[in-house]
């Protein structure tokens, strides 16, 4: 229901940030490392809008993964450096039931509060607000065919929590972040068939002048209904497609230019009638990064984090514009 948002990659940025300090003399940003809305969030949320109404989403997650990749960090015993992270985050969607261009509008907020640990040798556990998300959006259904599309466009609004001398040791980030989507759904006979393709581009950090690359989303979506359940396989891949830009501020390092992660899991999901439960599942299977300058000379430094999340979400209608009164049958006639 709608487009929602965390942070899934800070806990990563916040592990190379301890790790640089404690191990050169001087501490730079290394970039940032990821990706503004956790991959699979929106695994689910078809093309099609909902009648007129507002409409209210609870979504939490868990997420538990590995440091991958060239400059990874280790523990003394050389153990894999672990990164858990839970999220619960409130949305709104308002339809309200106005057309623009043939699609019928909507509007999405949600605010989401995070917390997580990074284990040895980084040992930090922060916790915090993420960036607020509002999106408009526009959703057109392509007559009987069953086929819906929607378009929108996110934007992350840089008033979470952020500490540290580069405001990036928290879950906050202090850019803006814009996110054109495109929704191309099949609801028919039970079925949704959904893919959502999302691309994540950045402002310069104010404080630093860094600049982010594009990270593009497609998340995937293969469920069946039947009665009042449903189920089906599900997936998604993330990755960045264009460079970090570095700054003096950091003497032009960079940690990484870019990174591939692909996922795959299942949805299971029950119509209690006022409302809706989602429950799904991914594991990354496949996470590669490459293109970290921020070390010494030869020496890639990129580093993803790697794992599984656990998602649910309850969706409902919080109100309804009145149905309009049917004439009344007179009870004589002339």
């Amino acid at each position: 229901m709608g487009e929602t948002m965390v942070n899934r990659h800070g806990l990563l940025a916040l592990a190379v940030l301890a790790l640089s300090a404690s191990t050169t003399a001087n501490a730079y940003e290394f970039g940032w490392p990821g990706a503004e809305q956790k991959p699979g969030l929106v695994i689910g949320a078809a093309a099609a809008a909902p009648p007129p109404g507002l409409y209210g989403f609870d979504q939490v997650f868990h997420y538990q993964a590995k440091l991958v990749g060239p400059g990874a960090p280790v523990g003394p015993n050389g153990q894999a450096t672990t990164v858990k992270g839970d999220v619960a985050a409130q949305g709104i969607l308002w339809v309200p039931g106005w057309t623009f261009l043939g699609g019928t509008y909507g509007v999405v907020g949600v605010v989401p509060v995070n917390s997580g640990v990074v284990g040895s040798p980084i040992n930090v556990t922060p916790e915090g607000v993420h960036n607020p998300f509002i999106a408009n959006e526009l959703s057109w259904r392509l007559g009987d065919s069953g086929f819906f599309v929607k378009a929108g466009l996110g934007i992350y609004v840089p008033i979470g929590t952020t500490t540290g001398f580069n405001k990036l040791e928290s879950f906050g980030d202090p850019w803006w972040t814009f996110q054109p989507n495109l929704v191309i759904s099949y609801l028919k006979d039970g079925w949704n068939l959904t893919v959502n393709l999302f691309d994540e581009i950045h402002t310069k950090n104010p404080i630093t002048q860094y600049q982010s690359g594009d990270i593009f989303h497609a998340e995937f979506t293969a469920t069946k209904s039947i009665g009042n359940w449903t189920f089906g396989p599900v997936g998604y891949y993330v990755g960045q497609i264009t460079n970090d830009r570095s700054s003096a501020f950091y003497g032009n390092a960079i940690n990484v230019n870019r990174y591939d992660i692909w996922a795959a899991g299942a949805l299971v999901g029950y119509n209690f009638g006022p409302v809706q439960l989602n429950v799904w599942g991914t594991q990354e299977f496949s996470a590669r990064a490459s293109g970290g300058t921020a070390g010494p000379p030869g020496i890639d430094t990129a580093a993803v984090a790697k794992g599984f999340t656990a998602f649910a979400q309850l969706s409902y209608r919080l109100w309804a514009p009145e149905a309009p009164v049917s004439p009344t049958r007179p009870l004589y006639r002339k």
